[in-house]
């Protein structure tokens, strides 16, 4: 039969390891990768099966990238620490690495996230299909600063039963990923060659709200679903503003104040 190996990304996640790793206990192997957690993180991924590996922060593709190279299972689970494999889920998985077709070299799972205490259903975050489980031999994650992504060669098959998400229990949470994403996310436009508009700032926002609230019913997700759209909003005009100061810093001269100059003695 073939092996199933888990890889999870952690820093400072006791609050979600635990439950995290319980819901994959069925797996062959399970390794966490840790960039230098100060909490009980280590201590309690090791009492839950997993083999703890220590690494220097490389970015999100490359350290997923150096979990992937390093699990020894035909098969992997990519998951987050904030993210809940249900019973459903796992019977349904062992069930595709039983048969092991060649069919199919990944599948994805519909992701229902939790966020402010709901479970949001529109927004366009809901079905939100999310790649998950996929074939080593045939994977490997993007090596973006934020938002990487998993390219499977081969055909990409539907599990049919949820992945579960618990992203931000409160909007301190949020705010506090908010300021790193939107700045990982403006790195990697300026990598890209992207150059700063004013449509980025004056277009871009308001018709992602338009489209979350409106056009994808994130007014049915009631308070929360209001508050999603605005912040996520928010998000694209911060991660813009933050492109144009980027290219701000690169095209000032430095000040007569930084300049120093040598001179022999």
């Amino acid at each position: 039969m073939s092996t199933v190996s888990v890889i999870t990304l952690a820093l400072n996640e006791e609050h979600n390891i635990v439950d995290c790793l319980k819901s994959v206990q069925w797996a062959n192997e399970i390794l966490v990768v840790d960039s230098g957690s100060t909490d009980r993180t280590v201590e309690l991924a090791k009492a839950n099966r997993a083999n703890v590996l220590t690494v220097e922060w490389k970015g999100y593709g490359a350290t997923k990238n150096f979990a992937l190279e390093r699990a020894t299972g035909e098969w992997i689970l990519w998951l987050d620490a904030d993210e809940r494999v249900t019973p459903e889920l796992a019977a349904e998985m062992a069930n595709i690495v039983r048969e092991n077709t060649s069919e199919f070299s990944g599948y994805s799972a519909a992701r229902r996230a939790y966020f402010l205490g709901k479970w949001i259903r529109h927004c366009g975050w809901y079905p939100g299909r999310v790649t998950r489980l996929f074939r080593k031999s045939a994977s490997r994650f993007t090596e973006s600063n934020v938002h990487e992504q998993i390219k499977v060669e081969g055909r990409i098959g539907e599990m049919k039963n949820d992945l579960l998400h618990f992203t931000d229990p409160n909007l301190q949470h949020y705010f506090q990923k908010f300021n790193r994403y939107t700045s990982l996310g403006a790195q990697d436009l300026a990598e890209r060659g992207k150059r700063f508009s004013l449509y980025d700032v004056l277009v871009r926002p308001p018709f992602l709200f338009f489209r979350m609230y409106i056009l994808r019913r994130g007014f049915l997700d009631g308070v929360q679903g209001l508050i999603l759209c605005v912040v996520s909003s928010a998000y694209v005009f911060t991660k813009y503003a933050k492109l144009w100061e980027l290219e701000q810093d690169k095209s000032t001269p430095p000040s007569k104040h930084h300049i120093t100059t040598q001179t022999n003695t």
